[in-house]
C-alpha cells in the first residue's frame, strides 16, 4: 500500500496551481480548470503521490481551511536538502514567511504564506 494522492483546500485551485508549479516548482499532474480540477506532484518523483488543490467551496472544509490558517498552522510539510536557500529564493519572488528558517530539535524549518489561504512548511531533509 502506498500513499497515492493527497489533497488541500485552497480559496482558488487555478492560483494555488499557478503558485505551485511556477513559484514552489512542482510538476503539473493534471490541470482541467473547466472541472475546477488542479494536480500537482514532485518533480523528484512524478510518479509518486500527487497533490490535489481542491476548492474549498465545502462548508466543512472551509471551517478547516480557515481554522488553520487563522492559528497560522501549516497544512503541509515540503522536504527540502537547504531550507535557508529555499528561504532567500522564494523570499525573493515575494513570498511571505512568518519568520526567517528556525533550528529545533525536529530539524531547520521556515513556514510560509501560500496565498492560496494555507501556510506551508519548509523542512531540511
Amino acid at each position: 500500500m502506498r500513499i497515492k494522492m493527497s489533497g488541500i483546500h485552497v480559496v482558488d485551485p487555478e492560483r494555488a496551481y499557478e503558485f505551485y508549479t511556477g513559484t514552489l516548482g512542482l510538476e503539473p499532474l493534471m490541470a482541467m480548470p473547466e472541472y475546477n480540477l488542479f494536480i500537482v506532484c514532485s518533480p523528484e518523483d512524478p510518479g509518486g503521490p500527487g497533490l490535489l488543490l481542491e476548492p474549498s467551496d465545502n462548508p466543512v472544509a472551509e471551517a478547516y481551511r480557515s481554522g488553520l490558517y487563522r492559528e497560522q498552522l501549516p497544512v503541509l510539510v515540503l522536504g527540502v536538502p537547504d531550507v535557508q536557500a529555499e528561504y532567500e529564493r522564494l523570499s525573493g519572488l515575494g513570498v511571505q514567511f512568518l519568520g526567517e528558517p528556525t533550528l529545533d530539535s525536529t530539524g531547520t524549518q521556515a513556514v510560509f504564506d501560500d496565498g492560496c489561504g494555507n501556510y506551508l512548511q519548509l523542512h531540511q531533509d
